[in-house]
Order: C-alpha cells, then sequence, then structure tokens
C-alpha cells in the first residue's frame, strides 16, 4: 500500500532511514576515532575545533581538560552513541576530510536515491536534519556511490542550527527556516521520539522501518509505516508523483 501526502517539502533523517546505521557505526565511527587525537593536537586553535573543545569542557564540567581528556570524552560518548553536538563538529570535520580525499563513500539505500531524484524532479524541495553535522551531511551527500546528491538537497539541519531531535521547537525553527507551513513538510525518520516531536510541532511524519536497524523491533508508535520510500507517495503544489 502507498502513504499519500500532500506536501511542498521532504524533511530526510539519515541514519536508519536514508542509509544503514551500521555504516555509520562499523566505518564512520572508528575512522573517526583514531583522528580526533591529531585533531585536537595540531588543530586546536582552529576556531571551529576551538569551540568545539571549550564544549567539551562545559559539558563534562570540566573546565582545564586538556587534549587527551577531551579525547576520552569523545570517545565515551562515540561509545554510548551520545548526541553531542560537539562529538558531532569534531566527526564532521574528519568526515568531511576523509570523503575529501576518497577515503569514504557514503552509504544509501537502493531506494532512496530514485526517490529523491523523482521528488526533486517533482517540484519537492529536500532538507535534511540529522544529528550529524551539517559539515558531515555536506560530504555525505556529496560522496555517494551514485555522485554528488548535494543538487538535491535545499538545506541542512543539525543539532546546532536546528536543536534537539526530540523537541517539537526544534521542527518549528525548521519550518521557519525554510518558509514552508508545518502542514505542508513531511519528515522521514526511524526514530519515534523524532516523529513525535515532528508531529507535536504540525508536520505530517512517517516512521520508516527496515529490518537490521536499531529502532525496527521498536515500531514507529502510532505514525504511518513504510519499509522503502517506493511506498510513500507525494502530490505537491507545484506537481503530482
Amino acid at each position: 500500500m502507498t502513504l499519500r501526502f500532500a506536501v511542498d517539502a521532504v524533511v530526510l533523517d539519515i541514519e536508519g532511514t536514508t542509509s544503514a546505521t551500521g555504516f555509520v557505526v562499523d566505518v564512520l565511527y572508528p575512522y573517526s576515532r583514531s583522528r580526533f587525537a591529531p585533531l585536537l593536537s595540531e588543530r586546536a586553535e582552529d576556531p571551529v575545533v576551538a569551540r568545539a573543545i571549550a564544549q567539551v569542557r562545559e559539558l563534562t564540567d570540566s573546565p582545564d581538560a586538556d587534549a587527551v581528556q577531551i579525547e576520552k570524552a569523545l570517545n565515551t560518548w562515540l561509545d554510548e552513541d551520545r548526541k553531542a553536538t560537539p562529538l558531532k563538529t569534531l566527526q564532521g570535520i574528519i568526515w568531511s576530510e576523509g570523503f575529501a580525499r576518497g577515503d569514504l563513500v557514503s552509504h544509501f539505500y537502493d531506494d532512496v536515491v530514485p526517490a529523491l531524484r523523482a521528488w526533486h524532479s517533482a517540484g519537492l524541495r529536500l532538507y535534511v536534519y540529522s544529528s550529524g553535522s551539517v559539515a558531515a551531511q555536506r560530504a555525505w551527500f556529496t560522496s555517494s556511490p551514485e555522485g554528488d546528491l548535494l543538487p538535491l538537497v535545499s538545506g541542512l539541519y543539525d543539532t546546532e542550527n536546528a536543536g534537539p531531535k526530540q523537541e517539537p521547537e526544534s521542527y518549528r525553527r525548521i519550518a521557519e527556516a525554510t518558509g514552508v507551513e508545518p502542514s505542508r513538510l513531511l519528515f522521514l525518520s526511524d526514530r519515534p521520539g523524532e516523529l513525535d516531536a515532528a508531529v507535536a510541532a504540525g508536520w505530517h511524519a512517517v516512521g520508516v522501518r527496515r529490518p537490521g536497524e536499531p529502532y525496527f523491533e521498536q515500531g514507529v508508535g502510532d505514525h504511518a509505516e513504510a519499509g522503502a520510500f517506493g511506498e510513500i507517495g507525494i502530490t505537491s503544489s507545484r506537481s503530482a508523483t
């Protein structure tokens, strides 16, 4: 059965929705873990790195933490899969450079890219809202197995420029920033708490359930459910798919 929505924009989660969480955990996490130390020691004066360092110190209540202690905190958060903004910022730097060097190529489920291209061609605006930093998102979409997908995307949002993903206010910020009425926005995610927050902000939402993903067994609560993007049909004010 195809789900039908009349919206003007689709906002995408990445992990578990467009892409496999396992790829992030098994490939990207170890890649960043092995590069935290040189980043902290060699580029501590870089404004973005310095800000992330200050945020780690604040979150750990350790104003005098040195590079070794900061790296330890980052690795602890990595083990916990904690969505800490400074962790995501530093990962984003490392991953962006890894993608640019060709060390990394991102992952997308087979049903995703055809749907994104079709929706974009039909006049829908596409946005990304992920706990991964904007820099990481940009690199992810630029370095896909099918080439640069970034031209399909109208905007990127993370926990720094939008806010926590399980708070309705974050979705209100995104609606305001995009200029799209909340009732004309559709959010796709595998996490029930995020779907709840989007709906509370007046959005439509679909829970994407893919076998093997961490939230598959939990389900998507009372939200509409799809196993692949091909099960979602969208009619926009510009065109129809």
